[in-house]
């Protein structure tokens, strides 16, 4: 199959971990039954506090690692749903250490590396995080670089943390295709320079019209397209 003009261009597609490559909402679906009917609220209340503690860190110019982050958040959800039997947390931690890859993600590495594409992952999540990720959805092999935001002491969108994606590849920003399903990860990765593609599987409404992605696509094989 012939790359698409966008990845003809390119020398490596670099990927956020969580949401675009991980589901981030199997973590709770695993366990549906015993968090009750309110799975799906707390699971989205999880995920958004997650990022948002992120973003005030970053501003505040802070860090700290995105795994002490995400306990933070389901804590917080667990206090936010408090029908929510706590003794479910050890499930839903664990399982967030071994989040389901969407079922696409294997084959659309496979086909760039086989291209001569390079493949990375560039994410929030700390390198032990990562690690475990990683290696419970079986991607190391179909990847030439885990990045961690961690060197960086900052996460998404500051420059800083997109800056490791072209140093650890040796490839110039602008020959860098970015993939990532969040919308402000895309904006942060057009401000600096990655030819961005929005993951949109939601099928959310555009925001920043400023810092536009260069495609939207709805899974992730729709960038072979």
């Amino acid at each position: 199959m012939p790359l698409p003009p966008l990845l003809d261009r390119a020398d490596a597609v670099v990927f956020d971990a969580y949401g675009t490559l991980l589901d981030v909402h199997s973590a709770v679906q695993r366990h549906a039954g015993a968090v009750g009917p309110e799975a799906q609220a707390l699971s989205e209340t999880w995920r958004q506090k997650q990022l948002e503690y992120s973003w005030v860190l970053a501003l505040c110019g802070r860090y700290a690692p995105f795994w002490t982050l995400t306990e933070r958040a389901l804590d917080h959800a667990l206090a936010r749903h408090p029908r929510v039997d706590r003794a479910v947390r050890a499930d839903l931690i664990a399982a967030y250490r071994a989040l389901d890859a969407y079922p696409e993600v294997p084959a659309t590495l496979e086909h760039l590396r086989r291209a001569g594409l390079k493949t990375a992952i560039l994410s929030n999540g700390d390198p032990a995080m990562l690690d475990a990720a990683v290696t419970a959805a079986d991607l190391g092999g179909r990847l030439d670089a885990v990045l961690s935001v961690e060197p960086a002491g900052t996460f998404k969108t500051a420059p800083a943390a997109y800056d490791l994606a072209p140093k650890a590849l040796g490839v110039s920003r602008e020959r860098i295709v970015f993939l990532s399903s969040n919308r402000w990860d895309i904006a942060g990765a057009a401000a600096y320079g990655f030819a961005p593609v929005w993951v949109n599987r939601t099928d959310q409404p555009d925001e920043y019209p400023d810092l536009a992605p260069v495609r939207v696509i709805r899974s992730l094989d729709g960038l072979l397209a």
